[in-house]
């Protein structure tokens, strides 16, 4: 008896010193935490005021903190939901594709853009172009089973990937460059850094501005020779990166140049 009672009292919204969307964010956080598994959805806006008797702004407030914090992700079109376990970032030379088909999601892709212009100076040293030299420009948006995880915007040496505008960009690119070019990218350094989401960055995510991305930019090469200069903007609240630190002095040759990249 005094059990369900004490239930009762914890999962209801009381008058008192502490604000209500307070309370029912606790209310939400025990739900998520103790009895939805990740990827359920929660119960409507309009459910949660009625069952709990506050106003949709409080309801609101509340699922926009635990959003904020990433226990609960917001799909347009289709409601609020648990999120998912963090996926590892992989920090290894393999492309967005053969990663999440080795997770077991589908990939897809979309290309933003695809050009031929002027880099910026950081770029332009780090593919050893001459001043004033293009580049290639590419821009896609990267989904795995229809969730947008990632804005790629990256420079491609023309004299190493000259026809890259003419092919299928919406497939692996790692794989056409290795098929079209015999290019196999096998070293890089590679630069994180956390960032909030820009307005345009955040649209294509389908999250709010401000939202914690992990942006990582990366300089690869084929046999010495740079080919690509790759920044991409992870989601915060699906990606988590774990490194393996030992006592050994680091040897630090060339690190990225991280300015200008935008």
């Amino acid at each position: 008896m005094s059990s369900t009672a004490h239930t009762s009292h914890v999962d209801r919204v009381v008058e008192g010193p502490t604000p209500k969307h307070a309370q029912l964010r606790e209310i939400l956080r025990r739900m998520v935490e103790r009895e939805l598994p990740p990827g359920s959805p929660i119960p409507s806006e309009r459910e949660l005021a009625e069952r709990y008797r506050v106003s949709r702004l409080t309801v609101r407030s509340a699922i926009g903190k635990l959003v904020e914090e990433g226990l609960l992700s917001r799909v347009r079109g289709k409601g609020t939901f648990t999120a998912n376990r963090r996926m590892e970032l992989q920090i290894y030379l393999m492309s967005f594709t053969d990663d999440m088909r080795r997770r077991g999601l589908v990939p897809s892709t979309e290309v933003l853009g695809c050009t031929t212009e002027i880099p910026p100076t950081p770029s332009a040293t780090a593919l050893g172009l001459g001043e004033r030299q293009p580049a290639h420009r590419l821009m896609r948006l990267r989904r795995a089973d229809g969730v947008p995880l990632a804005v790629e915007r990256g420079w491609y040496h023309p004299g190493r990937v000259p026809g890259l505008p003419d092919l299928d960009l919406t497939q692996s690119l790692y794989a056409q460059l290795a098929q079209q070019y015999d290019i196999r990218l096998d070293h890089a350094w590679q630069t994180v850094w956390a960032e909030s989401a820009d307005r345009e960055t955040a649209r294509l995510l389908g999250i709010r501005p401000g939202s914690p991305l992990l942006v990582f930019r990366r300089v690869s090469r084929c046999k010495g020779e740079p080919v690509e200069d790759m920044t991409s903007w992870y989601r915060g609240d699906h990606y988590q990166v774990t490194m393996q630190l030992d006592r050994n002095t680091p040897d630090f040759g060339h690190p990225v140049n991280t300015g200008g990249t935008r």
